[in-house]
């Protein structure tokens, strides 16, 4: 059974999963994505690839961010998915690169959520090679 809570908190992580996308990426704006201090990032593009996790919000920032603004061409946003223990929200979208010729990404994107509404960890999955070795 549902109770307030619960709605409550879903819809915080839907609304994570959303902005991260929309506004976030969209509107390329950093601030709007809510990274806690000592967030960890995987992602294939990162230096080291996923295997060897990006971790701090200003590593984040600096490292990670740093090249996307001049890059992020349009997004779509999907849908997102919460998991059952409300620790979790996953966003589905499509994002294009802005590279010659530009790419489409099909990415899917897991975020754990602390209580205060912060992401701590974050995994990017996504095909890598339209970027990598286009053709």
């Amino acid at each position: 059974m549902m109770n307030e809570t619960t709605v409550t908190r879903e819809n915080l992580l839907h609304h994570i999963g959303r902005n991260y996308v929309v506004e976030g990426l969209g509107e390329k704006n950093f601030e709007a994505i809510p990274y806690a201090e000592d967030v960890v990032l995987r992602a294939p593009l990162c230096p080291g690839g996923s295997a060897n996790p990006l971790k701090g919000r200003e590593n984040l920032r600096e490292i990670w961010w740093a090249p996307l603004p001049g890059l992020l061409g349009q997004v779509q946003l999907i849908d997102t998915f919460v998991n059952k223990d409300l620790t979790a929200v996953s966003v589905e979208f499509h994002l294009e690169i802005m590279v010659n010729p530009p790419v489409k990404l099909r990415l899917l994107d897991r975020f754990k959520v602390n209580s205060e509404g912060k992401i701590t960890d974050q995994e990017n999955f996504f095909d890598p090679r339209p970027l990598t070795n286009p053709g």
